[in-house]
């Protein structure tokens, strides 16, 4: 909706991580694509919204241009974008999403004589991300130099070109691959929504509003559990105990039996079979446990 558009972009990555769960979470939020012939371009269909399917690192670029207005995209990408461009051409995090956990950090040879960050001094460190590492340097006061490498940064030390690597670290199996092992951790990341800093008209800043609505509706109801039961009053404060409960719950008198209540209460995923036994315990009856699809604040 800039640049004279009269439809909304929302930049996910082509393929890897992020793309599945990215793709997901927007149908989760209602929206439905087509896609173009080149797989590229993913044309809403009951909203004024298409999806652009790019490399995750040219999504910041996108957002801060105003090719897109929003986009899904890991904090270390965006936090990279922010610290090499500068606050002003930062695109702005509105929601973290959950999925697409990792960490940046640093890591050094297996058996080798570097036993503790102070010991990075005066070396080379390998790495995707040379901003947020002199940024990490700076903060521990610590002077190496820092070799910039496009991938496969993992094989650095073996090749002779640094002393130690700065990448992202999902599992460790990469690194135990490649006799390396994690000395700290630099940032922690997840996938992000994010938004373009260029100002918006109001029609487009409404549907943002709209989708961040559906897409945090849709995160709270992953995780949420609905439970339904009667159970005498009396039971009441001691039922309320025992959930997990995400917010108060509430209670209905029921017609024609005053020492009885209703109640509903919203609860976490962690609602399982040791409470529903306990429930009926206290005197719960018609005990209903549903999953919750989406939901709105």
């Amino acid at each position: 909706m800039n640049d004279g558009r009269d439809r909304l972009r929302i930049a996910v990555q082509k393929s890897g991580r992020l793309s599945e769960a990215s793709l997901d979470l927007l149908r989760r939020a209602g929206l439905a694509f087509r896609a173009s012939r080149d797989k590229l371009f993913l044309y809403g269909e009951n909203l004024p919204v298409d999806v652009l399917l790019v490399r995750d690192d040219d999504i910041p670029g996108l957002l801060v241009e105003g090719s897109c207005e929003l986009g899904i995209v890991g904090r270390n990408v965006l936090d990279e974008q922010r610290l090499a461009g500068g606050e002003a051409a930062a695109p702005v995090a509105l929601l973290d999403l959950g999925f697409g956990g990792c960490r940046l950090a640093i890591a050094v040879p297996d058996g080798g004589t570097i036993e503790s960050i102070g010991d990075l001094a005066g070396l080379r460190i390998a790495t995707s991300y040379p901003a947020l590492l002199a940024d990490w340097l700076r903060a521990q006061r610590i002077e190496a130099e820092v070799v910039l490498l496009a991938g496969s940064v993992e094989i650095a030390p073996r090749l002779g070109k640094a002393h130690a690597i700065c990448d992202l670290v999902s599992s460790g199996a990469t690194l135990a691959a490649n006799q390396l092992r994690e000395l700290t951790t630099v940032l922690r990341s997840e996938a992000v929504l994010a938004a373009s800093p260029r100002p918006r008209g109001a029609a487009a800043t409404q549907l943002v509003e709209r989708l961040g609505a559906r897409i945090a509706g849709a995160l709270s109801g992953a995780g949420a559990r609905l439970l339904m039961l009667q159970a005498p009053r009396a039971a009441l404060p001691a039922i309320t105990r025992l959930l997990p409960s995400r917010e108060a719950p509430s209670v209905l008198g029921l017609d024609g039996r005053p020492d009885d209540v209703a109640m509903q209460a919203l609860c976490s995923a962690s609602l399982d079979w040791q409470h529903l036994e306990e429930l009926k315990r206290l005197g719960a009856r018609g005990v209903m446990v549903l999953n919750v699809e989406r939901m709105l604040a």
